[in-house]
């Protein structure tokens, strides 16, 4: 990736570039990115055979998979309040990070060892540990390296690196099932290389450096009118230790983003669930499950730094909102009577492009919405509360699906979601208002 000589000094001291009317992105958003894009290889090689080697290869239930993708979303949530807490109150975010990546890592070895059903599920749980961990100081290293009118294009460029990784990852494992006897300890076996080497480029190449000033937007650019003022976020007053959390909740445009992601992360259909649906309209060979998400994740890495950008101009909150609106969309495809043949083909493209949008709309996007609205010594932690809130929100949501389609079966379970998915989406435009999700 190329970075002028002219910028390096900036690079290298992560500020904000000197003049001119693009900026360049700072070199600790580059940095994570490839960190991120080198541990999503690792991650998605092992997500892509996951669905295949539980359900189909060990015999797992629906109900029993809902249990474990709600665990790995479950699993996350504390971890994430306490990783952004002891991020904040030491300043010393890389190192928290750097913990999350490593237990991730260690955990990729574990799968090597493990046989039963349930304790591959405990060992994933410990790795959705790590993630846990690691999310909210990387995210608000992220967010404290740029000025808040440029935080949707700043994670727009780490999520497109990160998707990059998201992209490869499958084809390695489709490469890895091809030529291998023995597939899954191979896919494994490779995965915790990739994720031992991202560890190494976290040590060697990403440096922590305190929060610049914040910028206001340029004259030619205003921010939409419900973005929030930067500087009322960044001088917000930091909480004691022991009220962090409370002081943060507060601010009612937290509250109200965190009510709106939650909301909407109920009935948040898990990818996992929509790959196994689709593969079974489609009579898709099990051969060729893990190509799947390489689709989802190829639209992602296109989309993401232009939903970022246009998210920065006409609101974060609005552009989150449709990106749950195209989820809906593949939802209905899933659902539609569509006979064997050239339209359902196409019906099965259009959801793995849906996909992709979906999480170009929304990854990134929440994280730049909340950003700005949290002053400085807490943006970890505030960031932790809201990943916290979206991911109690679709562990609730994973065991309701993985229920409803043990009890009624996968149509009638999709067709639920899809109707709770709308009534949220009209419960959270509800929720509106410039306040209401800040730079939404």
């Amino acid at each position: 990736m190329y970075l002028s000589t002219s910028r390096a000094a900036d690079i290298a001291a992560d500020t904000p570039p000197r003049g001119g009317p693009v900026r360049a992105v700072p070199g600790t958003v580059l940095a994570l990115g490839l960190v991120s894009l080198v541990t999503d290889v690792s991650a998605e090689m092992v997500t892509a055979v996951l669905p295949l080697y539980l359900v189909a290869g060990l015999g797992m239930s629906p109900l029993a998979f809902g249990a474990l993708d709600g665990l790995q979303h479950g699993a996350t949530a504390l971890l994430r309040l306490l990783g952004g807490r002891v991020a904040d109150r030491t300043r010393r975010r890389k190192p928290v990070a750097g913990a999350g990546y490593a237990l991730s890592a260690a955990c990729k070895a574990a799968l090597l060892v493990v046989t039963t059903p349930w304790s591959v599920a405990a060992v994933l749980a410990a790795d959705r540990t790590g993630k846990g961990l690691r999310t909210a100081p990387r995210d608000a290293l992220i967010s404290l390296s740029c000025a808040a009118g440029e935080q949707g294009r700043a994670f727009g460029v780490h999520r497109a690196m990160d998707t990059t990784g998201a992209l490869l990852g499958p084809l390695a494992a489709f490469g890895v099932l091809s030529v291998a006897a023995d597939g899954y300890a191979a896919v494994f076996t490779v995965s915790c290389c990739f994720a031992v080497l991202g560890v190494v480029l976290l040590v060697l190449f990403v440096r922590e450096a305190p929060a610049p000033p914040d910028q206001p937007a340029r004259p030619d650019r205003p921010s939409p009118p419900d973005h929030p003022s930067p500087p009322a976020a960044s001088t917000a007053p930091a909480a004691a230790p022991g009220r962090s959390v409370r002081s943060l909740l507060r601010l009612p445009a937290l509250r109200r983003l965190c009510l709106t992601a939650a909301v909407l992360g109920v009935f948040t259909v898990g990818d996992a669930f929509l790959y196994l649906l689709l593969q079974r309209r489609l009579g898709l060979p099990l051969a060729w499950f893990p190509l799947l998400p390489v689709g989802t994740a190829a639209v992602f890495l296109l989309a993401a730094v232009p939903a970022g950008r246009f998210a920065d101009r006409l609101g974060r909150r609005r552009v989150f909102l449709g990106g749950h609106l195209l989820l809906l969309g593949a939802c209905l495809l899933l659902l539609a009577p569509l006979p064997a043949g050239p339209a359902l083909a196409f019906a099965g493209v259009a959801v793995v492009g849906l996909l992709g949008l979906f999480y170009a709309s929304t990854d990134g996007v929440l994280m730049a919405a909340a950003a700005p609205l949290l002053p400085a010594g807490l943006r970890t932690t505030g960031l932790a509360v809201l990943q916290t809130a979206q991911a109690l929100a679709r562990f609730a949501g994973s065991l309701l699906f993985g229920a409803a389609w043990t009890l009624w079966g996968p149509g009638a379970a999709l067709a639920a979601a899809a109707c709770g998915l709308l009534a949220a989406l009209a419960a959270a435009s509800a929720f509106g208002g410039p306040e209401a999700g800040g730079a939404t």
